[in-house]
């Protein structure tokens, strides 16, 4: 939403439209800025609830969209109010070309407006996404040690080693069938908390450069703060707005399925359990 003032205002050189236009692009860069900082929370959550509780924890619809409903709501308030200059107020940053909140003017009024807004949007989604995931790693973590002590009960490292399938017993052969299943489980938790890397890694390359330079606009030294190094947030957090949709979305299989169906004019060709068993049985049938 923000690119065409932007390229604009590269163009002119110039925040085009003055204040208005000014306060019209900061909103819609607080409010999808914070709103994104909550949805990656919101994600945590999802996957601690849906991973932990396979059984009953998967969110419902209406949960989802009151879960979407909260995490935009909560961008909100640090949105509207420095836009109705209620408390804060947006001002060009940078090469003048981009507008954000004022963490420059010297009084106290703007110190602990930078310092909710950073608690606000920063730290508590931080807190927030730490909690899920560490939570999510030590169920994973007990989960794994409860299935190393299942397979020293039921001596599965010898499980490789018997080749003569007619005479491994009944016993064998259902713990391998279930320890196979459970393999699949680990692999599955594993890849979330990769994907949990990730999303932390992202987080902290989008909004640690905004948070550093507002706290030393609002109570270091803002000699440092050239016009170059209060672009430098801008950038990251641009750049990691275009890397989101594939980590979060583009990468996952089933998304790809889904759009697969219903935006065919992407030409996605994702490979479904459907295409790969009439894969199968067309080669077979070949064959034979």
């Amino acid at each position: 939403v923000e690119m065409p003032l932007l390229l604009l205002n590269s163009y002119q050189q110039r925040i085009v439209g003055g204040d208005t236009w000014c306060n019209i692009y900061a909103i819609f860069g607080s409010f999808s800025g914070i709103g994104g900082a909550a949805t990656n929370a919101a994600i945590a959550y999802d996957r601690f609830k849906t991973i932990s509780s396979p059984l009953d924890g998967k969110l419902n619809k209406g949960q989802a969209l009151a879960l979407v409903l909260v995490t935009w709501l909560w961008s909100l308030p640090f949105t509207l109010l420095p836009g109705l200059k209620v408390w804060g107020r947006y001002i060009p940053e940078g090469f003048l070309t981009t507008c954000s909140f004022d963490f420059l003017t010297d009084d106290d009024d703007t110190r602990v407006f930078v310092t909710a807004i950073f608690i606000w949007a920063y730290c508590i989604p931080m807190i927030l996404i730490c909690i899920f995931y560490s939570k999510l790693y030590k169920h994973v973590r007990a989960h794994e040690n409860m299935l190393k002590e299942q397979a020293k009960r039921m001596n599965v490292q010898s499980l490789s080693a018997n080749k003569d399938d007619n005479a491994q017993s009944a016993e064998i052969r259902i713990a391998k069938a279930a320890f196979t299943v459970i393999f699949k489980l680990l692999f599955k938790y594993f890849e979330t908390l990769k994907k949990f890397f990730q999303i932390f890694f992202l987080f902290i390359c989008a909004w640690t450069p905004y948070a550093i330079v507002a706290l030393i606009g609002a109570f270091g030294d803002r000699k440092l703060l050239t016009p170059l190094a209060t672009m430098i947030p801008a950038v990251c957090a641009k750049t990691v707005s275009c890397l989101d949709p594939w980590v979060y979305a583009i990468s996952h299989p089933r998304y790809r399925a889904v759009l697969q169906t219903r935006v065919k004019w992407l030409g996605i060709r994702e490979e479904t359990k459907e295409t790969n068993s009439e894969s199968k049985s067309v080669t077979t049938t070949s064959e034979t």
